[in-house]
């Protein structure tokens, strides 16, 4: 018993300090065939901390979550310039 207490006490801070998924919507150029949305969600999941990406083809979207404390939003936009497709965060 004593030795599972103190497993679950070493455990404790590893939750406290997981990040709540933050989720940001970019708006994206240069989508204009039904490929465009499967190369930017590509570029999207390579960057580290993303945990879902989202893109809509007829609002010309990438919605994103991921972990705050791996990714940024900057990351995010770079990765789908890099891929062609300029992006910003919509406000």
């Amino acid at each position: 018993m004593r030795k599972l207490l103190i497993a679950l006490l070493a455990a404790l801070p590893l939750a406290v300090l997981a990040a709540t998924p933050k989720t940001v919507t970019l708006a994206v150029q240069n989508m204009t065939c039904s490929l465009c949305p499967v190369t930017v969600k590509k570029a999207l999941e390579k960057v580290p901390g993303v945990s879902a990406v989202q893109v809509d083809f007829d609002k010309k979207t990438a919605t994103v979550t991921y972990d705050a404390d791996q990714a940024k939003p900057e990351a995010l936009t770079k990765a789908t310039t890099n891929a062609g497709y300029p992006s910003t965060v919509q406000k």
